[in-house]
């Protein structure tokens, strides 16, 4: 078909763009996670003058905070650090837990922020916990959806099956676009309060070494939303699409 044809309808234009845009935005996508390794890796590698371990670190930037009974635990693996609000555990990674480097440092704090939002109730931090479970209950079903939507009508928007399995599908994609959207401040604030308390604990040079770690982090939610929101974006237009030419 000419190029004209995809751009003489708005909702066939952004279906076209957004299936475009795809595979660019998943090249993306695996970039900014091999960036996050790479930059953890070189500051992992950059220990601090302080010689202090991270874990020491989240205590004390709790305890300035007013915030206590925060449990610890450890966790296999490299970044796979995390703060469980149900629990108030911090559990802190192999390459993190008794390291005095600076990627470390930066890394543990990120996860102490989250134990800070939870405690100081910072409303995205609220509304993501409320949605967790609402989103793992719509994840799971999201590949059945798609498969059986493909092989009962879901390549055609122009009959009833394949319209019911799309609107299923912008109800599961819609939860996942709005736990990413609600995702996305509650990460930036976390490392914003990361940030500002251990450039009062570090000197300048490793203060801007964790501010790289953590930027790095947080382009991978950026990435993230973006790829739920072209899919969710696609879907809506293919709705649009099969309800004009039935």
């Amino acid at each position: 078909m000419p190029l004209s044809y995809y751009f003489s309808d708005p909702d066939i234009a952004i279906y076209t763009i957004c299936g475009c845009l795809f595979i660019p935005m998943l090249i993306i996508s695996i970039i900014v996670q091999i960036r996050v390794q790479t930059v953890f890796a070189k500051y992992n590698a950059f220990p601090s003058s302080s010689g202090i371990s991270a874990q020491s670190y989240v205590r004390n930037f709790l305890e300035t905070n007013g915030v206590h009974g925060i449990k610890f635990a450890a966790v296999r693996g490299s970044l796979t650090d995390n703060f469980n609000p149900r629990t108030n555990t911090i559990s802190l990674s192999d390459s993190v837990r008794g390291s005095a480097a600076v990627g470390a440092i930066g890394v543990a704090c990120h996860e102490a922020g989250h134990a800070i939002q939870h405690a100081k109730k910072y409303f995205f931090s609220s509304a993501r916990l409320k949605l967790v479970p609402i989103v793992n209950v719509a994840s799971s079903l999201m590949w059945p959806i798609f498969i059986i939507g493909y092989v009962l009508g879901f390549a055609s928007p122009y009959n009833s099956i394949g319209r019911i399995f799309i609107i299923m599908g912008l109800v599961v994609m819609g939860l996942s676009l709005l736990f990413a959207l609600v995702t996305l401040p509650t990460e930036f604030d976390a490392s914003r309060r990361a940030y500002k308390y251990l450039k009062t604990c570090l000197l300048p040079d490793e203060a801007a070494g964790v501010k790289k770690v953590l930027n790095a982090a947080a382009m991978t939610y950026v990435a993230s939303f973006m790829m739920t929101f072209l899919q969710f974006l696609r879907l809506l237009a293919l709705l649009r699409i099969g309800s004009r030419r039935r």
